[in-house]
């Protein structure tokens, strides 16, 4: 069995407009043990044939490059093609959200209702265009989809909950600290610092959580679960894999964008350069949105 995890390089890439939604939708992050650079699709197919017995398998995508849309929707395909998928767990839908009852002929609006999918920037969704195609493979393949966030209800009290900031060492702890100062462009008190990094580790926990259960409840012997999220979700040293059981195999792959402006440094198994879209400035979109905002409270633990 394999679990297949998927993710994205910075949250910022999907800009919301509440202060939870943006909170989870821009933080930093990614994975990597040996790393290597993706060169064709031949090259992924092969990694992929060497990744059988992996549990555990992390996708790192940057959530605004189209070709990791593209790369997370054939890697589905090739992994559905030869009964390697056992179920698709994502980030882009939260936790709950199933389409293990539907038919493979299932319309795409009753997809995104089984998931409870949420669409648009105001309420921190997701555009279906992107991540859609990479769904209904799943689908059409008689693999079920499960949603993997934490529901949005949940998010606030988390923030209160300070069982998190142990949970990594000192050192990842102070990553995610980072991450969050970087990932809302300077904007953000130190205050909310420690509260926005738990949600992040609270959503790392919630994937894990319900891709370990998929790979009891959906994978037979030599089939993959695959988990779809934000590269900084994936990160083998702070992120879901630290929440997974430690029996579970697992690999890591992350993508980055031929324009970045510089290569990423992240621990996976495997390092992908993919040809890139131009990113938006996430920050000046930010200090747009942020520019009448009263500070937010830090709520008490």
């Amino acid at each position: 069995m394999c679990i297949l995890v998927c993710a994205s390089p910075t949250h910022s890439s999907r800009p919301a407009l509440s202060f939870l939604a943006t909170a989870a939708a821009l933080l930093l992050g990614g994975c990597a043990h040996q790393a290597s650079t993706l060169t064709s699709s031949a090259d992924w197919q092969q990694t992929l044939a060497q990744w059988t017995d992996a549990q555990v398998i992390a996708l790192g995508e940057q959530h605004d490059q189209i070709a990791h849309h593209q790369w997370e929707a054939q890697t589905v395909q090739w992994l559905a093609a030869g009964q390697r998928l056992g179920a698709l767990v994502i980030e882009m839908a939260p936790a709950g959200g199933s389409t293990a009852g539907l038919a493979t002929t299932s319309t795409e609006e009753q997809v995104q209702q089984a998931l409870q999918w949420q669409s648009g920037a105001a309420g921190g969704g997701w555009p279906w265009q992107d991540y859609g195609p990479m769904v209904m493979n799943a689908v059409r393949a008689g693999v079920p989809v499960l949603g993997g966030n934490l529901p949005r209800a949940q998010m606030k009290q988390t923030m209160g909950q300070s069982r998190y900031d142990s949970h990594l060492p000192a050192s990842g702890w102070q990553l995610q600290l980072d991450a969050i100062k970087d990932g809302h462009c300077g904007l953000l008190p130190e205050s909310q610092f420690a509260p926005m990094a738990r949600i992040q580790l609270a959503r790392d926990e919630s994937m894990a959580k319900v891709a370990a259960t998929a790979v009891q409840q959906w994978s037979r012997p030599g089939q993959s679960v695959l988990l779809v999220a934000g590269r900084s979700h994936v990160r083998s040293d702070i992120g879901v894999p630290t929440w997974l059981p430690k029996d579970l195999r697992q690999k890591v792959a992350i993508a980055q964008s031929d324009k970045a402006p510089k290569a990423i440094n992240m621990k996976a198994d495997k390092l992908l350069t993919l040809a890139g879209n131009a990113s938006q400035d996430q920050c000046a979109q930010l200090r747009e949105q942020w520019k009448s905002r009263p500070a937010p409270q830090t709520p008490a633990n």
